[in-house]
Order: C-alpha cells, then structure tokens, then sequence
C-alpha cells in the first residue's frame, strides 16, 4: 500500500514556512509560538480530498494517477532541528519545501536547511513566498499563478525575474540547477520554484500540484510499504493536554500502531517498555480518540511509566521481538547522542532536537561542546564552566530552559534558537575584542616625538626637556630610539605643569625624563626619536593592527624600517 509521503518545510525564520501551512489548512500555528517563530516540530495532516479542493484543475494537468492519500506535513524551526529525526540513519523527511522570501533571498538558515537535505540526498522544491510584498504587485484571487504574473506590470514582471534569476544562480552555488515550476524540463534534475504568497494565497495552488506530482511520480516505490507491521516513528513533542495529562506528539513513518501495543521508547540510559494506552488525532479542533493508525501519520499517545522519554527519540512496537526491539532502540539512540570534549561550552536545553540544533550549529563554527544534556542549569553546571581555563569557554547556553545568574560564567538562555547563537557571537566578538584591548595595553605603542628648542631643563642624572608627540601615542616608561635605530633608554616620567602623566597623545607637548641620556651626545635639540619597539611586541602589533589608526600603521612601517637597516629580517 502507498503511504503518504513526509513532507518537510523548511527555510530561514519569518520567511513564512508556517503561514503556508496555515493557509492551507486555514489555522493559526505562529500566534501560539514564541515571537511567532516555530520552535519545535510539529505535524499536519493533509487529506488528498483537501490537495484536490485547493489545487483544483491543476491537478489534472499532471496528466499521472494519483494514488497518495494525501501528505503529512512537518513543520520546522527556522533552524534544523529536524536532524534529531532519524530513520535507520536517514532524515525521515521524504520530500521538503524550502520556503524563501523573494525579497531577502537565501540567508543562513536557508543555506543550512539545503545543505542538510543534500546530506541526505533529500529531493526538494522552492516556496519563493511573499510575492504580494514587490512594488506593484496587484492582487488577482482565484487565477491561475502564470496568468496572475502576466497581468502585472513590465516593471513587476521584470522584478519577478530578476529575484528569480538572482536565487536561480544562487542554487548553482550548492551545485543545483533551478528553474520556475513550468519551465522545468526535469524534475529529476531541476529544483521546481514556485512564486507564490501565503497572504493572499497566490501560487499556493501551484505549489501542492508541483508537490504532489514529484511525490507521486518519484517517491512511489519508497511510500508503498507494509502498513500492517508493527509501527516505528519518532518522539515529536512531550506535552501536557487538557483532560488527558502527559501525552506523547509523535509520528509513525512505517506499520500499525494499536491500542494496548507494546512499545519500545529510547531514553539516554535504556529503552523503556510500557503499553499504549490511548491514540488520538486532533480533528475540527477536538481530540479524536483511534483504535489503530497506520503511516505515516502524526498521532498523540497516551502511555504510563513514561519518565525519562525525550524529544527525539525513536519507538518501536513490540510483538514477540522484545530483544530485538531493545538492541535497535539503542543503536539508534546512539545516532543521536551528542559526542563531547574535554573541554568547552555546555550547552543545555528541553528537548533532544532543540539540543541537536544548537550543538550541531556550535560544532559547524568549531566551538568545543564540554557538556550537553537536557536538564536544568545545576550548581555542578556552573562549576564546571567556571573551571575551564579559558576564559571564552566558561559559558552556559540553554534552549527553554530557566535562566540562572552568575557573575563568573556567561550564561545565555532563549526559547528562541537563532537569538542564542546571535547573542553567543556577539559576546564571544566583543570579548576577544575586549581581551585584544587590554593586550594592546601592556606592548609598547608607535609614537614619533621629537624634542622641542629651548626646552633642555637639564642635560643628564636624568636628562629632562621638552617634546612633540608627532604620531602615534607615547606613555610612560617607552623605550625609545635614534632615528639611526640606536636605543637610549626609557622614559622615566612625563609631566605638563608638575603633573605626572600616563601617556600623551598625538599633537600635545610634555616634559620627559630619561635617565641614560646627555643632551648633546644621544640627543639635541630638534631630534626625532621613536618608541624603541621589542620585535615580539611588532609582531602582535601587527595581528592587532584594526585596533591602530591608519598614521599609526603607517609609523609601524617607519619604525621596522629603521630596524632592518641593522637587521634586515626584524620582524618578518
């Protein structure tokens, strides 16, 4: 028997993955989500008697049988979280919509929901959303898209295909060729892209007849599968339902699943085994108690002794297999626990894919993970980051999970994923900048001085006049050099009316002291001198050079001139 396919959309945040549902099934998802954004994923049922109402004609145009029962939808965050969703080590996602809005075109989150659907070789097609939002878009309801395009204007038509060709050549980058849906030549080569606006609900009509005929002419041998074997699906959501307590938001990709089966569910220690006690389907808003329901389907179960179950993880239904059940539970749990380090981060949140999201991202940008559980942050959690010897890695980071104080650990915690990896960046930037800058402190800094006429207060056991600091900034106990490259000594003590000075800066005059020094030996009136820079210390000068003035930069180039007049590789 032929299943319906799983069909996953995906995209970067606000680019309207979830509005396409809703106006397809005519609910409301975002306004239950935290700032409207989908956190976690959720399932839609769509029936084919629903496709055919709303595709209508276009359907028949496929000119192909259509034998799909429909297509359950799985709603994403804007980041993969879906990757926690394994089967037999492949995404369980058997088609994907990735939704982009015409006017911001791929972003991050869109380039790492196509790169993971390549990974598992995942066949997709393209939403172009929010076409209602160009300049001169004029509305046409109940038209087919083609002739609702060509009733705009030349300038609207040309908007269309220049952000069409822009994303076109943007797929080439991944390596895929792409096309609008009806100058397609093959869909097994080509990525279909649908114009379309879940507003006003233009081009929706389009996008499930594209869908629905690449489901039912390329995936057909993969969705005919035995329904009437024991279920296998994965744990979408533990939640709290009105009347009925704890119950479990999954999904079955294979077989049957029965009131009072025997299932199998992975857990971070061991699988636990305990009956289904209750299924149900939301229908028209209401709870809809089932007998049986075979995939792929997104049902609710009801269960008791389920402590320990997580988000995530995969169940299986028991018949005379108990052993076998259990050694396969485990494998696959141990496709989806996190590996760790010595040392790192430790990243925290409530679910297995909310925690597989952000790890996942962490690892991509090479950010060692120490610890990563579901739990809340402990006095251990803090203990442990407060440890780590460097300073960047004594950070907390937790999905939905209740935030602590500490001043001695950087603690980070959103419900929403993306606003933690922004927020994470953002302090790791200023504070290496911040640690740069205080390095930049202790090296000795590009000044070019140079000693003013009628100034000498005394020539030696210090000698003490009068300087210009020319470029750069000079400060106290400097080292400084001839312009032949001999050094002189350091700077005792700088000084403006009797007041001691930390450094001076460009264009003002102070008196110094230098205590090896003879006016009319190393130096006289009118001589240039320069910060006497250590080599080590040019060398992260350099490295740091952002944090310098472009004259500054200019008077590091000065001064290793001058050194590698006597040494010609200084600082190479």
């Amino acid at each position: 028997m032929i299943r319906q396919p799983i069909a996953l959309l995906c995209g970067h945040v606000d680019h309207g993955k979830s509005s396409i549902l809703e106006k397809i099934r005519e609910i409301s998802i975002t306004r239950q989500e935290a700032e409207g954004i989908t956190q976690t994923l959720k399932s839609y049922h769509l029936p084919y008697s629903q496709i055919k109402k709303i595709a209508g004609n276009l359907i028949d145009l496929l000119q192909i049988k259509i034998t799909i029962p429909g297509i359950l939808f799985l709603d994403s965050p804007g980041h993969a979280a879906f990757y926690n969703l394994r089967k037999r080590g492949g995404n369980l996602a058997d088609i994907a919509i990735v939704v982009i809005d015409i006017k911001e075109g791929v972003m991050p989150q869109t380039t790492e929901s196509i790169d993971i659907l390549r990974s598992y070789k995942t066949p997709f097609l393209i939403a172009l959303n929010k076409i209602d939002t160009l300049p001169g878009w004029r509305q046409h309801l109940n038209v087919p898209l083609l002739e609702d395009i060509g009733s705009q204007s030349e300038q609207t038509m040309k908007e269309i295909e220049k952000r069409l060709y822009t994303l076109v050549s943007k797929l080439s980058e991944f390596g895929f060729t792409g096309e609008r849906f009806d100058r397609v030549d093959d869909f097994t080569r080509q990525v279909s892209i649908v114009p379309c606006s879940a507003k006003t609900g233009e081009g929706i009509p389009e996008l499930l007849m594209v869908m629905t005929g690449l489901a039912q002419k390329y995936l057909e041998q993969s969705l005919n599968i035995e329904i009437k074997g024991p279920a296998k699906g994965t744990i979408l959501e533990i939640k709290e339902e009105r009347g009925v307590g704890k119950i479990l938001d999954v999904i079955i990709y294979e077989g049957t699943i029965k009131q009072g089966d025997l299932i199998g569910i992975g857990t971070l220690q061991k699988p636990l085994f305990t009956k289904v006690k209750g299924i149900f389907e939301h229908e028209k808003g209401k709870l809809s108690s089932k007998k049986e329901v075979s995939a792929a389907r997104g049902i609710l179960i009801t269960a008791p002794h389920i402590e320990g179950v997580l988000a995530g993880m995969p169940f299986h239904i028991v018949k005379d297999n108990r052993e076998e059940v259990e050694k396969s539970l485990q494998k696959e749990i141990k496709e989806v626990l996190i590996e760790t380090g010595k040392e790192g981060i430790i990243v925290k949140a409530d679910t297995l894919g909310a925690l597989e999201a952000l790890t996942k991202l962490l690892k991509e940008k090479g950010i060692p993970i120490k610890k990563a559980d579901i739990t809340e942050i402990s006095k251990t959690n803090l203990a442990e980051a407060k440890s780590e010897k460097e300073p960047l890695q004594r950070v907390i980071l937790g999905f939905n999970i209740k935030p602590v104080y500490s001043n001695e650990v950087k603690i980070i915690t959103s419900n929403v994923i993306y606003k933690i990896i922004e927020e994470y960046e953002e302090w790791i930037k200023k504070s290496k900048a911040e640690q740069q800058h205080k390095q930049l402190m202790h090296l000795v800094y590009p000044a070019k001085i140079q000693i003013l006429r009628g100034t000498i207060f005394r020539q030696s056991h210090p000698a003490i006049f009068g300087i210009r600091v020319l470029e750069g900034k000079l400060k106290n106990d400097t080292p400084l050099m001839r312009k032949d490259g001999v050094s002189i000594g350091s700077i005792k003590s700088m000084q403006v009316e009797g007041k001691n000075l930390v450094e001076i800066e460009k264009n003002k005059e102070a008196a110094i002291s230098l205590p090896k020094v003879t006016v009319g030996r190393q130096v006289d009136e009118d001589s240039l001198l320069y910060s006497d820079i250590p080599e080590n210390d040019f060398v992260i000068l350099k490295k740091l050079k952002k944090f310098l003035k472009s004259d500054e930069i200019e008077l590091l180039k000065e001064i290793a001139l001058i050194k590698r007049k006597i040494r010609p590789l200084w600082g190479i």
